[in-house]
């Protein structure tokens, strides 16, 4: 594409059936009918059983008392039972709260008490993982429960626990017996009744965010963002019917939901997933079952192209992967960096800029995220005075339109948004006189030391543009006397040797002395340091090292 030809007229793609789930897997089926949408091992869910199931599990929920506005929460890994449910609950216009099979006791009481959860769905064990046992952790007296009539003085609003297993405490009913098998008692015309009453304006899910450095975010998107979005971004994607997608990504994560279950959806495309990643395991299911979209995180892609199975594996069929080294060799693109990126949010239900990534942009446009996706705005706003900057010039990514979440829980909208409507994201970056986005990561919360006020991001660009650096991730750690110190941990370039005085040295040149880090920790690789499950770093826990190391100096 050349620079002379300017950014073209970028228009919405919404579906023409009314936006609501109920709505699009009723399309979908009648679409797509036999084709496959999910498959887990032996386990293979075609679109007319997904809309089948869908609706018994719906009758039984409604039989059991939940129907519009309840929240139900959902703990479960990737597969056809997380699918069923999760379009039953949203059927009936319940909200369906999503919940990490990563949370610890204390995070899932904290979340079911936010979310005011009236019926859980979980499994009672997966992955080693009793969350049984951790229910009982996190919800003190649902020991000695009664089943369906659940009363903790801590959870007010819990009333009922349907469990996936062969292992059903005192407190809790099996889903088979305690919903799908009551299906019979709520009609075909309940269903149909309450399917009616949905509207796109209905809130239909509760997302966490995964947190990196405060408490998980409670998001709530509608009905109509859940169609529209993954709808929209389609016309940036190459997805169809005959396409199959693998994603290690977690349907209760946006990326997994958004991204990757409902795209599929409107596109007629399979979805397989596999129980746990392991590189040889998973390079020979991406061979049998002919992967043509593959996602996961830069760590995923590195294992399977350094296991000795690769070379002798099959993966000629994958069209499409953000892991540009698992494409085949015409695929690849010359420079990565000139193929644009995405930038989106759980607040945002997923980018909220793209491009094709299949297009080789010029150097000028080295890095992009790509523009504003169609419906969306941006702006680029200065953090001391909250004025729109200029074309070029890095300040705070602001985000607006139609896929903008309707709120967070527990959180006045006014805190959220701006008066007239902006979603203030917390990412640096600026945008070029095109409105191409181009992304420094987050801003971070300020270091306040001895009355000055340091911006982390700043402070890790600069680190980051050292030749030794490959990641810079700074902190603020306590100080009796200063209030806060500016301390940093450092990932060098493989290969490479430096000592904390010299790369203090080094950005000293380039920084105001108050904000160049009092303390440096240098590690040799990424995997020295703290990752949460959604692959971005984990910065309580790289500050709790911080303090350890430096704290008493």
């Amino acid at each position: 594409m050349s620079e002379s030809e300017g950014p073209e007229l970028r228009t919405p793609s919404f579906p023409a059936y009314r936006h609501t789930v109920d709505a699009m897997i009723r399309h979908a089926a009648t679409t797509w009918d036999g084709r496959e949408l999910v498959v887990l091992d032996q386990e293979r869910l075609t679109y007319a059983d997904a809309e089948e199931r869908s609706a018994e599990f719906a009758q039984g929920l409604l039989a059991t008392g939940n129907g519009k506005g309840t929240r139900i929460g959902l703990l479960a890994p990737n597969g056809p039972d997380w699918v069923v449910a999760w379009l039953a609950i949203s059927r009936i216009g319940a909200v369906a709260v999503l919940f990490s099979t990563y949370a610890k006791a204390r995070e899932l009481g904290r979340d079911l008490r936010l979310a005011d959860v009236a019926c859980l769905l979980t499994v009672g064990d997966h992955l080693g993982n009793d969350y049984v046992a951790r229910l009982e952790q996190a919800v003190p007296g649902l020991e000695g429960s009664t089943p369906g009539a659940i009363r903790c003085t801590g959870h007010p609003s819990l009333r009922t626990v349907h469990v996936w297993s062969d292992r059903v405490p005192g407190w809790a009913t099996p889903v088979g017996t305690g919903i799908v098998d009551r299906a019979g008692e709520a009609p075909d015309v309940a269903l149909a009744i309450a399917e009616a009453e949905v509207d796109p304006a209905d809130p239909a899910v509760v997302i966490f965010t995964s947190g990196s450095t405060t408490d998980p975010k409670a998001v709530v998107h509608t009905q109509g963002t859940v169609v529209r979005h993954p709808h929209n971004l389609g016309q940036f994607r190459d997805l169809g019917p005959d396409s199959r997608m693998y994603t290690p990504m977690p349907l209760f994560w946006v990326g997994g939901l958004a991204y990757t279950l409902v795209a599929a959806i409107h596109a007629g495309a399979t979805v397989v997933f596999e129980e746990r990643f392991e590189p040889g395991t998973t390079l020979r299911l991406l061979e049998r079952e002919r992967i043509t979209h593959l996602t996961g995180w830069p760590h995923m892609g590195k294992a399977l192209a350094e296991h000795p199975d690769y070379p002798s594996t099959d993966l000629s069929s994958i069209r499409s992967s953000g892991l540009s080294d698992l494409l085949p060799a015409g695929l690849r693109p010359a420079d990565p960096e000139l193929r644009a990126n995405s930038l989106g949010m759980t607040e945002t239900f997923g980018p909220h800029s793209i491009e094709d990534r299949s297009v080789d942009w010029p150097e000028s446009k080295r890095g992009t995220y790509g523009r504003a996706v169609p419906g969306v705005e941006h702006r680029i706003v200065d953090l001391m005075t909250g004025e729109d900057l200029p074309s070029g010039e890095m300040g705070e990514v602001w985000v607006r339109g139609y896929s903008l979440m309707a709120g967070l829980l527990g959180v006045d909208r006014s805190e959220a948004f701006t008066a007239d409507g902006w979603l203030r994201t917390g990412d640096g970056g600026w945008l070029d006189e095109d409105g191409h986005l181009f992304f420094r990561g987050r801003l971070g919360e300020v270091i306040k030391s001895s009355g000055t006020n340091v911006t982390p991001r700043e402070v890790e660009l600069a680190l980051e543009d050292l030749p030794e650096v490959m990641h810079a991730f700074v902190l603020g750690i306590p100080h009796p006397d200063r209030g806060e110190d500016v301390a940093a941990a450092l990932v060098l370039r493989p290969g490479v040797e430096a000592g904390p005085d010299e790369l203090r040295a080094a950005v000293k040149e380039v920084l105001s002395t108050y904000k160049v880090p009092r303390h440096l920790a240098l590690f040799a690789t990424p995997r020295d340091l703290p990752w949460l499950e959604s692959g971005k770093i984990d910065r309580r826990a790289v500050q709790r090292l911080l303090v350890e190391e430096f704290a008493d100096r």
